[in-house]
């Protein structure tokens, strides 16, 4: 009997569980047999491997084969096994030796020419394995940047099963032909995106590299300070207004608005869409903050997570650390919104389905935009609105009083007048005029937040703000009548609390007072 083991990674969510692959040969009919609860793509490795070992220049084994996947109670899929089933069955055979195997996580997939392609999800994948003690990782090339983020960890990218025997055997590591040609779509980073997302880093934002300015938007002064609150301290926000007065437009110069993510950060955001297959290639690691703006017809599974078998991010996922902009959104389904209430509370989404149960993260700003009513022009001057009252209150009712009550910011964005049109551009401040005042606000927070688990006003809970910090005396006197009088509820005179502490914060004030 011949027997060797490997390991590689096995995704739930963006969370990895490192799995042992182990090989065992015996006297016998020659098959294959693959366990330890794999889906259908995994199956499919069985001809994969056998194809690529013996393109590769290696001898298949002609003997019965059992290759285990273990813990077998984890459901394993995807074709990130096939590297370290191939290396398994190599060591069992004694081509490789079994004692070089044993503390390796390999990581990729291989075509029926031994080539090794990249899969989805490396970075999260490489973090489960240096968690688990592992310092050693084997990937496809293409994926070694996406790997060498993880500290402490070395990483080896080879482009062929052919080279990666070869390493491991101290022979001479034969030369590959690169089959990306200059002009062409690299057909190796085919399968680390996934069609039809169309939700991934900045997906909504007109198409270029540069990022929306402030500058452009004429007017709404009002709307404009509350933009800059709500960056400060990363409160929740909603814009009401008839159509063409600029909702959009402010929403979509928030991401701008936002500092850049800190490491830490990054690598969270990065590994949500390495695993949803929206990560730029080429782009190993997000360093701004993301914006998602899906369309309001979104179903629950693409806003909160979901599909078969077990469920892929969505929206409020690929978000995480940015911008969620949902326009029209008196136009969404009323139980896709009220979905939200989970993650806009806890920071992350919980999702169950038969195949298992998966937790992603979900810390985003959201940014709401609805017209007034189904016409759009209900309460503008000469707008001539025909809706009937029952009809505003129907379409009004869609955006639901719990929703609403977790949304720290309300803006009404009025039509730009003639003479802000005229003036446009005159004394209009830039977005990197705005983000610097943003920063320092962030970073008075951080200075007076340090020692505890939150970084913005808006994580803090309100028995922390309302016992550890003080306001001024009588500051709160208006809040805490509305709150007597049911206008206001207990969440949102915390609400009040949190946008007041970020006012101060950008005033450059100790404290907020009642103005």
């Amino acid at each position: 009997m011949a027997f060797a083991r490997t390991c590689s990674v096995a995704l739930v969510g963006v969370e990895g569980v490192v799995v042992e692959v182990q090989a065992d040969l015996e006297p016998g009919v020659a098959a294959f047999t693959l366990v330890g609860l794999p889906d259908k793509s995994l199956v499919e490795s069985k001809d994969r491997v056998r194809a690529a070992v013996a393109n590769s220049g290696a001898e298949w084994p002609q003997k019965k084969l059992t290759v285990g996947l273990s813990p077998a109670s984890v459901p394993k899929g995807g074709s990130g096994f096939d590297l370290a089933v191939a290396c398994a069955v190599l060591g069992a055979a004694e081509r490789l030796d079994p004692r070089e195997l044993t503390d390796l996580v390999m990581i990729g997939e291989l075509g029926l020419d031994g080539r090794v392609r990249p899969v989805r999800g490396v970075l999260p994948a490489v973090l489960a394995a240096a968690e688990a003690g592992y310092r050693q990782v084997v990937v496809a090339e293409r994926t070694a940047a996406e790997a060498s983020l993880v500290p402490g960890v070395s990483v080896l990218g080879v482009r062929s099963l052919r080279q990666l025997i070869a390493v491991l055997t101290d022979e001479p590591v034969p030369d590959e032909d690169d089959t990306f040609e200059e002009g062409r779509p690299d057909p190796l980073l085919a399968g680390l995106v996934v069609p039809g997302t169309g939700i991934g880093i900045g997906a909504g934002l007109p198409p270029g590299d540069r990022l929306p300015d402030l500058s452009d938007v004429a007017g709404q002064h009002g709307a404009r300070r509350a933009l800059e609150v709500a960056a400060a301290g990363r409160h929740h926000i909603f814009f009401k207004g008839p159509p063409g007065a600029g909702k959009t437009m402010l929403a979509e110069r928030l991401p701008g608005l936002l500092p850049p993510l800190s490491p830490k950060e990054s690598l969270e955001v990065t590994a949500v869409h390495s695993v949803a297959g929206t990560l730029p290639p080429g782009q190993p690691l997000v360093a701004r903050p993301p914006y998602c703006a899906p369309h309001h017809s979104a179903t629950m599974a693409s806003l909160v997570g979901g599909g078969s078998g077990l469920p892929r991010p969505g929206a409020v996922s690929l978000a995480h650390h940015g911008v969620l902009f949902l326009d029209e959104a008196a136009e969404c389904s009323a139980r896709v919104l009220d979905a939200l209430r989970q993650p806009l509370e806890s920071g992350h989404v919980v999702v169950a389905r038969a195949a298992g149960m998966m937790r992603l993260p979900a810390r985003f700003l959201l940014a709401l935009a609805a017209n007034p009513c189904p016409c759009g022009r209900h309460g503008t001057t000469g707008g001539g609105c025909e809706c009937r009252p029952s009809s505003i209150r129907r379409y009004r009712a869609r955006l639901s009083g719990p929703l609403m009550d977790r949304v720290d910011l309300r803006i009404a964005v009025e039509p730009v007048a003639r003479s802000e049109l005229v003036a446009f551009g005159r004394g209009a401040e830039s977005t990197a005029q705005v983000a610097e005042r943003v920063r320092a606000a962030r970073e008075r927070a951080a200075a007076r937040l340090t020692g505890t688990p939150w970084n913005t006003n808006s994580e803090v809970p309100g028995h922390e703000l309302r016992t550890r910090w003080q306001v001024d005396p009588g500051a709160l006197a208006l809040a805490e009548r509305d709150l007597e009088c049911g206008l206001l509820t207990a969440r949102g005179l915390d609400r009040v609390l949190r946008v007041a502490w970020t006012a101060a914060d950008l005033a450059g004030h100790d404290r907020p007072t009642k103005e």
